[in-house]
């Protein structure tokens, strides 16, 4: 969501959300807490402090004059989606892409297995990120099995339910969270690792970034703070 708030911002495109998982009250909810930097339960809650009310307004000035499109439609489908994308594209130069997530979605009268189905939808983001030339962000869950390992950070393999994820995508990349596994000591407190599990005709590796909990908010380090890259 930090992307899709980041781009419809900056490049002033359009950015298509398709939120199978939350409401678009909530994901609402979730970008007037990034932007504002307000805490997001006091958001939630109504418990605003004095200073939240300038950050909320403020916020919500800037998030209208941006051209982000919340579809929260459960159970989308691959043939409907592309439908709202070519529409958006035509009216409102979309720029961006976000599904949350892959596994969400479905396939009318696909009852093979569900490894079929998402390979089935995985093309089908393929080919619509090139119909249109607009890059498409498909949130994937994870293999619960990384939950035993002692090292958490996901691999490759971990991905759910299909390696057509792995073949189709241009980019992989994972978060991980330290301090979400180790509460009490972990030496990354506050820090997330992005990690690029593969990257056509680029550099892998990992690098970190600061994470707000309190306002769902990823923001860069100080530069002296370098990652990884081969």
């Amino acid at each position: 969501l930090n992307i899709a708030e980041y781009a419809a911002i900056k490049s002033k495109k359009g950015v298509a959300v398709f939120s199978m998982e939350m409401s678009a009250s909530q994901l609402a909810m979730r970008l007037i807490s990034s932007n504002g930097r307000i805490n997001a339960s006091r958001l939630r809650t109504g418990q605003l402090e004095d200073e939240d009310w300038s950050r909320v307004t403020s916020a919500i000035k800037m998030l209208k004059e941006t051209k982000i499109f919340i579809d929260d439609t459960p159970g989308v489908s691959p043939e409907i989606l592309r439908s709202k994308c070519r529409r958006l594209k035509r009216e409102h130069d979309l720029g961006l892409i976000v599904i949350d997530y892959l596994q969400l979605m479905s396939v009318p009268g696909n009852s093979e297995n569900r490894a079929t189905e998402i390979s089935e939808i995985s093309r089908s983001l393929k080919g619509l990120a090139k119909e249109l030339n607009v890059p498409v962000i498909a949130l994937s869950q994870l293999n619960r099995s990384l939950e035993t390992r002692t090292d958490k950070r996901p691999v490759m393999a971990d991905l759910r339910e299909s390696g057509a994820i792995e073949q189709d995508a241009d980019m992989i990349v994972f978060i991980y969270r330290d301090d979400y596994y180790n509460k009490e000591n972990s030496p990354d407190k506050g820090l997330a690792e992005i990690i690029i599990g593969k990257h056509r005709g680029g550099p892998t590796g990992s690098c970190k970034l600061k994470f707000f909990g309190e306002y769902t908010r990823f923001d860069n380090l100080s530069h002296d703070s370098v990652g990884s890259f081969e």
